[in-house]
């Protein structure tokens, strides 16, 4: 199993504008072979002295995946080709952290 942490960042204010979007195609990922966990999250104010800065243009997917190749079929699925399109005007960047329990 892999899991993967992905930061979307996003243009000022379109936040509201991108949440549908992505709503709409996590049953889609979910359905994927190899999926085990694809769910979006947003920062929230925890008041705890070693948190970061709170980011109200960002969604974080935790993402869980049985394999590397699991993961790459995901990227190339037609379904992300039309998210990433639907999105592209919305999205400034797009990081990925691909984990591995030890």
């Amino acid at each position: 199993m892999i899991q993967v942490i992905a930061t979307i960042e996003l243009k000022p204010g379109c936040r509201e504008a991108f949440l549908p979007i992505l709503n709409e195609n996590i049953p889609k990922v979910k359905d994927e072979d190899g999926c085990l966990a694809y769910d979006p999250f947003v920062d929230v104010d925890g008041g705890l002295p070693s948190q970061g800065e709170i980011r109200a243009d960002a969604v974080i997917l935790v993402e869980a995946w049985r394999n590397i190749d699991a993961l790459r079929a995901h990227l190339k699925a037609p379904h992300m080709a039309e998210y990433r399109d639907k999105v592209k005007d919305l999205v400034t960047n797009v990081t990925i952290q691909v984990l591995k329990p030890i």
